[in-house]
């Protein structure tokens, strides 16, 4: 199995405060690592770290062959303004390619064909004319979520995917999901206050907190001290 992420004795600090020391851990192909941890344990940094948006104090942040920090799709928190967002939901996905195509003025074929499979994997082909700012919550995750295809074949990176769905548009996202982790293997990351739902379906986790941090296997997790608190 091919490693895609490994990060090795990685410290940042935010603010001029350590926020995350001596981190080790690694993402594999097909993995689904799910990231929890309390407010200030260093999630959000780690996520800039990984993105290349931050510089690591020290340790190492190795990405596997094939693969680098503009190549991971990124699914963030989504902002009031952005749910308002003027686009159709193909012109949304689209943009996805974006970080890949250089300077070139007009998408290709090629990525035409990429937003149109993504949109597909969702179940949103039927929107893509659609007003992205008319769609539901639970439409609107998965369009940005078929953006985030758009950038990789291998990666996706999610911060809070659920924050401010209703419960069954919740379930339905994680079942989404899982199913692009199982069906088209493609490894997920994603950071979650939601540890109960999350732990289902991931294989490995990372639990951040201020001082220490566990990362094992899901199994690992629900047996160990700090899951069993959690659980």
């Amino acid at each position: 199995m091919n490693n895609l992420i490994s990060c090795k004795d990685i410290s940042a600090s935010y603010d001029g405060m350590n926020v995350l020391n001596n981190l080790t851990f690694s993402v594999n192909e097909g993995d689904y690592l799910c990231i929890v941890g309390e407010n200030g344990s260093g999630k959000s940094t780690l996520v800039k770290c990984l993105l290349g948006i931050k510089k690591i104090d020290s340790g190492n942040i190795i990405m596997g062959e094939g693969l680098s920090q503009t190549d991971i799709g990124y699914l963030p928190q989504q902002t009031q303004l952005q749910k308002g967002f003027p686009a159709t939901v193909k012109e949304v996905v689209l943009s996805g390619c974006l970080n890949s195509r250089g300077y070139y003025p007009f998408y290709t074929s090629k990525e035409k064909k990429s937003a149109d499979e993504s949109m597909q994997k969702l179940g949103i082909f039927d929107l893509k004319l659609r007003s992205y700012r008319e769609l539901s919550g639970g439409q609107q995750q998965r369009v940005l979520l078929a953006r985030a295809l758009c950038a990789t074949k291998k990666l996706i990176l999610l911060d809070e995917p659920v924050t401010a769905l209703d419960p069954l548009a919740s379930a339905e996202l994680y079942s989404v999901i899982s199913e692009l982790n199982q069906k088209y293997k493609i490894a997920v990351i994603m950071i979650s206050h939601d540890i109960q739902n999350s732990v289902e379906n991931a294989s490995h986790v990372l639990h951040l907190k201020k001082t220490g941090y566990f990362f094992g296997t899901s199994n690992e997790y629900l047996k160990s001290e700090i899951g069993s608190r959690f659980i």
